[in-house]
């Protein structure tokens, strides 16, 4: 039996995903919510986000390399936006599952994988495991570094039964302060909460966020890092200055890491400058892309 959160009161399923933009595959795990854009021949990019944000954090970004005459393909990961919520472990191997499953499917490789924030140790460990499969790599604010540094509270839900019952109590409250926190601009906080907030009335969506934080998903993947870095693929990095959610510091362990990427630092910025900042990221997005 699930533990009965209040506020998740919809069901995901053909009517209550009428509602949403893009198109829905059944995977070997589930359902998953993406959207293709751009010329049919253009050079195909895949986007990858983040710990709890669904793919509408991509907006600006895929907007720009479709226009720009990318193939480009955002999606949700389970567990988040309008995917399914598998009754399964949130781990690496499920995110990793579902990334290959989706680019199979489309016939999809090889490509140029971006990860943002969680999704940034997503590309990687995919990297890793099918090296074959990209040819550049663009990192945001990716975690993995090092080890995410979490609140005690945060750090107590891996407690089975209080976590749920915590989660339950204080969870929405306290992810919807935690985006704030994510931003430098408090100027498109609201905004970006309101779409946020959607997701969070479909059931499962507390049960996977817990899951991932008990999967491991925020422990580091160094090593990781390093075997990707012996590949020796153009890689591109960018991180807000401000970042409080992936603190700044992190980023010297992906570039001891991965020490051939080209690093840009994004002033007055927090944990996702390709969404605060597009005006500074998408030219040398486009550039990396293109050379």
């Amino acid at each position: 039996m699930t533990f009965p959160y209040l506020d998740e009161t919809h069901e995901l399923n053909e009517t209550t995903r009428k509602d949403a933009d893009g198109s829905f595959i059944a995977l070997t795990d589930g359902i998953t919510h993406y959207q293709l854009g751009g010329p049919a021949g253009g050079s195909p990019v895949v986007l990858v986000h983040g710990f709890s944000g669904p793919y509408f954090i991509f907006d600006t970004t895929f907007e720009f390399l479709a226009k720009s005459g990318f193939r480009v393909l955002r999606y949700d990961l389970f567990g988040r936006g309008y995917s399914d919520r598998p009754p399964a472990k949130y781990d690496i191997h499920l995110f990793v599952r579902q990334l290959k499953n989706l680019m199979d499917a489309f016939d999809m490789k090889p490509v140029n994988l971006v990860g943002l924030s969680m999704g940034g140790a997503i590309s990687a460990a995919f990297i890793d495991q099918y090296p074959e499969y990209v040819t550049r790599h663009i990192l945001i604010d990716p975690t993995g570094g090092k080890r995410v540094a979490v609140p005690p509270f945060i750090e107590a839900l891996k407690i089975p039964l209080f976590g749920e019952l915590a989660f339950g109590l204080f969870g929405s409250a306290g992810m919807l302060k935690g985006i704030a926190a994510d931003m430098f601009n408090p100027e498109i906080v609201e905004h970006f909460q309101r779409q946020y907030k959607i997701q969070m009335r479909f059931k499962g969506f507390k049960r996977a966020i817990l899951s991932t934080i008990r999967g491991g998903m925020l422990e580091s993947f160094y090593e990781t890092y390093v075997r990707v870095g012996e590949l020796k693929k153009p890689t591109l990095l960018f991180w807000g200055r401000q970042d409080k959610t992936v603190p700044f510091d992190h980023s010297e362990f992906v570039r001891q890491a991965i020490p051939h990427a080209q690093f840009h630092v994004v002033e007055d910025c927090g944990h996702i400058p390709h969404y605060e900042k597009p005006e500074i990221v998408n030219p040398i997005l486009l550039e990396f892309l293109t050379k």
